[in-house]
């Protein structure tokens, strides 16, 4: 395909509607190849690789299933329920970064955040009833390559308000054969399986919730990706709601109990 940023607004948005909107409507995923470019990409990958290098990177954490600690604005996957014993290190083995872009070293980072964010807006009121309006800051991941992975999980078990995972891969020279590493897709009700290689200047797309359970299989070099989280409005709204009246509750039981 052309690279998105030479892309004009027609095309842009008949990529939009011709190819992503129906994919993610038919099959629940769709990717797209060579979306930067070499250059452009190559920017993006120092960047990532600055940030690890710089110790900016901190281990994934897990969260319980209502997500108690952690703030709403921090979309965290929760494990499909693994089998008694198998301890959290074991679950997800990731190093992450929350950025928003505007950080100093994330320029590239931002921009393609930007194309992002465009080529989701062209998909316009066509995602089912989900109407996109935010997105969640982007998190910048790195399997270090020891045999890491992250088990089945699904990104929005709860109704959090995300409705669309993207996530953008930086791996060049990957051969899943060599390297694994691969993103495991389980589409509800279907009878098959989706392998996405996490090749260099692939966006990936898929649904959040519970018709995409998923794992990265385990990774033996050293695996970049960037994802961001588009949240259906609506199901935000209420999510926000359900967090603030949680805090009163919470603040006013401490206040009794003093």
């Amino acid at each position: 395909m052309p690279l998105i940023e030479h892309m004009s607004d027609a095309d842009l948005e008949r990529l939009a509607l011709d190819r992503v909107v129906p994919a993610l409507l038919e099959q629940g995923f769709f990717y797209l190849d060579n979306f930067l470019g070499d250059l452009v990409g190559d920017v993006v990958l120092e960047q990532v690789e600055h940030l690890h290098g710089s110790g900016s990177l901190q281990d994934g954490r897990l969260v319980g299933r209502t997500g108690a600690g952690t703030p709403l604005g921090t979309p965290v996957p929760v494990p499909v329920p693994q089998p008694p014993g198998v301890p959290g290190r074991n679950v997800r083995g990731d190093k992450i970064a929350w950025v928003n872009g505007a950080e100093r070293g994330c320029e590239a980072i931002n921009y393609l955040l930007t194309l992002m964010d465009k080529l989701i807006s062209k998909c316009g009121g066509r995602l089912g009833k989900s109407v996109i309006r935010e997105r969640s800051k982007a998190m910048v991941a790195c399997y270090p390559g020891n045999g890491s992975g992250y088990v089945k999980h699904v990104d929005n078990p709860n109704s959090d308000g995300r409705c669309v995972t993207c996530i953008y891969y930086l791996n060049k020279h990957w051969d899943a054969k060599v390297h694994g590493g691969i993103l495991r897709i389980f589409p509800e009700g279907k009878s098959y399986v989706a392998d996405v290689e996490p090749l260099f200047d692939r966006l990936l797309f898929f649904w959040s919730d519970r018709r995409n359970p998923h794992e990265v299989q385990p990774s033996y070099a050293t695996r970049y990706a960037i994802t961001v989280w588009y949240f259906d409005s609506e199901e935000r709204a209420e999510a926000k709601q359900r967090f603030r009246d949680l805090a009163a509750s919470t603040q006013k039981q401490g206040t009794s109990s003093t």
